[in-house]
Order: structure tokens, then C-alpha cells, then sequence
């Protein structure tokens, strides 16, 4: 039995992320690093239900101090396009750190629960924050179960973000439809 920190982006990825990994045999702990999320309203909304959703479930849950945004701004301007590299970089280079730091086997993120992420530079950038901070980068494609996720958390009433989380997937999403943007 390994114990596993899960780097966490919201409450309705987290929940069945944390039930699979329990599933698989293993102690988990949740992990909230989101310095990608804008404006800290945003922030904070989603931070209040990650807290709501772990005391719920009763997943232990690790709050990195501080909100890095100057930093992940300073990273993502200027190559819009690569901008999710930089973003995943930042938050399992943290949840890697984190995971040796405080004794964990291994980690893993919630991100590789949505369909909407780039899967494959999650995988990549995870096993090479492995290799760095010296923690094991447990992989799963969690993708299918995404709407059992959502499932798990409706009953909840937890707060439910309309983006991403950064500045440019705000403007996505909104941009759609919407000429003047």
C-alpha cells in the first residue's frame, strides 16, 4: 500500500480520482497548488469546495501556502499556445516537491480525469517531475469516468467553474460566440 498525493484542480475532478486510487489499495491525500487559477475569486471558490468535497469524502487534504500567480503569468506570457505546459510544470513540480518533502510513495493529479486537458503532456511532464523530485508519478486515463465524477459531486452542491482556470482559458470560453472578443 502506497500513500499517494493527489495534486487536485477542482472538487468535481477530485472525487472519483480519490475513490479510483483508494480503489487501487492506496492511502490518499489531496493537494491544492493552483496558481494558473484567475481572479482569485476564482481561486478561492474553487478552493472552498475542494474543502467542502474532502470533508465529505474524508480525504485528508495538504493547501500549499500561498497563490503563485505572479509567477505562473510571468511563465505563460507570451506563448499562448504552450501556455498548458508551463501550467502543468509548475503545479506537479510543486505536488512532486510536496510528495518527498512530507514522505508520500508517489503522486498524481485530477487532471487526468478531464477530457478537456492535453492527456499526454500531463503524462509526460508527471513522469519527468518524477525523475526530478524523486517521488513516483502514478498514471491513470481516467477520462471515462469523468461523468462519474460529476455524478459523485451534484448531491453535494459544489461550487462549478465554467473554465479551465487561466486568464486565456477564461477568454476562451468565452470568446465563443461572442464577435467582439
Amino acid at each position: 500500500m502506497s500513500n499517494v498525493l493527489i495534486h487536485i484542480c477542482c472538487a468535481h475532478c477530485a472525487a472519483y480520482t480519490a475513490e479510483y486510487w483508494k480503489q487501487q489499495g492506496h492511502n490518499v491525500t489531496g493537494f491544492w497548488y493552483n496558481p494558473n487559477i484567475h481572479p482569485y475569486l476564482e481561486h478561492q471558490s474553487r478552493l472552498e469546495a475542494v474543502k467542502k468535497l474532502a470533508d465529505e469524502i474524508s480525504l485528508p487534504l495538504i493547501i500549499a501556502e500561498g497563490y503563485d500567480m505572479p509567477e505562473f503569468l510571468q511563465r505563460a506570457a507570451g506563448h499562448y499556445e504552450e501556455r498548458c505546459g508551463d501550467c502543468f510544470e509548475m503545479r506537479l513540480q510543486k505536488t512532486a516537491q510536496a510528495a518527498r518533502a512530507n514522505g508520500f510513495d508517489a503522486f498524481t493529479t485530477t487532471l487526468l480525469i478531464s477530457p478537456h486537458q492535453k492527456h499526454e503532456l500531463i503524462k509526460e511532464t508527471g513522469e519527468r517531475m518524477a525523475g526530478e523530485n524523486g517521488a513516483a508519478f502514478f498514471y491513470a486515463d481516467l477520462r471515462k469516468r469523468y461523468s462519474d465524477s460529476r455524478h459523485i459531486t451534484k448531491p453535494m452542491d459544489l461550487y462549478r467553474q465554467q473554465y479551465c482556470g487561466c486568464i486565456y482559458s477564461e477568454w476562451e470560453r468565452y470568446k465563443e460566440g461572442n464577435p467582439n472578443l
